[in-house]
């Protein structure tokens, strides 16, 4: 072999080894940004969820046209600017709509992905939150609320108590409206204006001072042994939530209820349009009679924005969310596997138990004989429904619009709904939206 035929062996070793060098770099060059791609991807979908590829769109069903005229006729009766539509069966999402606007002025219309206040339908999430702690361990059903051995058991909320009862109260008192709480002074969640003259205050009380002003009341009956709505109560299991969790409620009930449930557009409500959330709509009130806005100011105002103190609500009606992230909150816990639930099937029946003669109502407005799950919510702004099936069939409605008849308008929606389900409720295509 000549030195001529080294050399060139040599520049083609060199060649081939530098060849390999680049085609091993270009390889995991190639294969870091697939993954890191992937990672933001699975990142993304962890953020953002399956609810923002929602659209009307993906609801146009031929079969359901005239179900889709039947809503449109409803909402036009009944002066509603919008409204949303989620069906479930077995855990699937099978149909998800608006209907109407959802911000007139703006021209928006109403999607599946728009989110609305719930009002008292954000009772259900708490109770959810109260059974997962239950689960943890961090507190009982048979948990006392106040006093020395209490989770409210700070010396100022005792020292406001003059009706001894009150020591009595427990979670589950508070879950089921039986707390002994009275509409006697007016829902003290609603009639803020009336605390603050009464109480010659500067402004609207924190959540903590009007747990103070209330205690120092006579209640209406023993803890336990009577049954009164109450807004005041489901506030209360709010800072109870705050209180053994050291989070805030809004954050706690995200992190552990919501995101494991795969729910992603629910947020704390906010008072003013200005304030709304992205997505949110615009509400629409029963009149256009300026009312005195909540905190005192003197102002003349909407009485959807500023009329009342949402965010205030907390648990009690303080929450917003889309319709169909509000069906994925039931399907997580309703025992169907085909959604992970996050609570356990003790949990899930503590919830939904149902008792013949007495209103058993944790988170849930009506439980009957036949398995049939039923809540509401009802705002000058807003009219949720919650109805959901024996037979695995869930549908969520909720409107931008308050109606006159208030809470009696649950009735004609329960009515609506019903007649959809006896013409239409076979024409639904079998898939998943989630």
């Amino acid at each position: 072999m000549t030195r001529k035929d080294i050399k060139r062996g040599t520049r083609l070793i060199f060649f081939c080894a530098s060849l390999c060098t680049i085609i091993i770099f270009v390889v995991a060059f190639l294969r870091q940004s697939r993954e890191e791609k992937e990672e933001s991807v699975k990142v993304n979908a962890e953020v953002t969820g399956w609810s923002d590829n929602l659209t009307n769109e993906l609801s146009e069903c031929p079969e359901l046209a005239p179900m889709d005229r039947n809503i449109e006729r409803f909402i036009g009766r009944w002066n509603i600017k919008g409204l949303s539509l989620a069906v479930t069966r077995n855990d699937s999402l099978l149909y998800a709509k608006g209907y109407g606007w959802a911000d007139v002025e703006d021209g928006r219309k109403m999607t599946p992905q728009n989110i609305m206040r719930l009002a008292s339908a954000s009772k259900l999430v708490t109770a959810i939150a109260i059974m997962r702690l239950v689960e943890d361990g961090k507190l009982s059903l048979n948990s006392k609320v106040f006093g020395p051995d209490g989770l409210l058991n700070d010396t100022a909320f005792s020292n406001a108590i003059n009706d001894k009862r009150l020591f009595d109260i427990t979670v589950d008192n508070l879950l089921q409206h039986k707390g002994g709480f009275g509409l006697g002074a007016g829902d003290p969640m609603f009639n803020t204006k009336d605390i603050i003259a009464a109480k010659h205050l500067s402004g609207p009380p924190s959540n903590e001072e009007l747990t103070k002003i209330v205690l120092g009341r006579k209640i209406a009956f023993t803890p336990g042994q009577g049954f009164r709505y109450s807004n005041f109560g489901y506030m209360l299991l709010s800072l109870v939530i705050e209180r053994v969790t050291g989070q805030s409620y809004w954050d706690y009930v995200t992190e552990e209820v919501l995101k494991p449930a795969g729910c992603y557009r629910f947020r704390p409500a906010t008072n003013y349009y200005a304030d709304r959330n992205e997505g949110e709509v615009r509400y629409y009130g029963p009149d256009t009679v300026a009312v005195e806005e909540y905190n005192g100011s003197g102002r003349m105002v909407e009485r959807v924005y500023g009329g009342s103190n949402i965010y205030g609500l907390m648990g009690a009606g303080g929450w917003c969310a889309s319709a169909p992230d509000l069906a994925r909150l039931v399907a997580a816990t309703d025992k169907y596997p085909h959604v992970n639930n996050i609570l356990t099937n003790a949990s899930i029946d503590s919830l939904t138990a149902f008792a013949q003669d007495d209103k058993v109502s944790r988170g849930w407005s009506e439980i009957d004989a036949y398995g049939k799950w039923r809540r509401t919510g009802t705002l000058s702004s807003t009219h949720t429904l919650i109805e959901r099936f024996p037979n695995g069939e869930c549908w969520v409605m909720i409107t931008n619009s308050g109606v006159w008849t208030g809470h009696n308008f649950s009735r004609e929606m329960t009515r609506l709904i019903s007649d959809l389900r006896a013409k239409y409720g076979k024409s639904f295509p079998k898939r998943d939206l989630w």
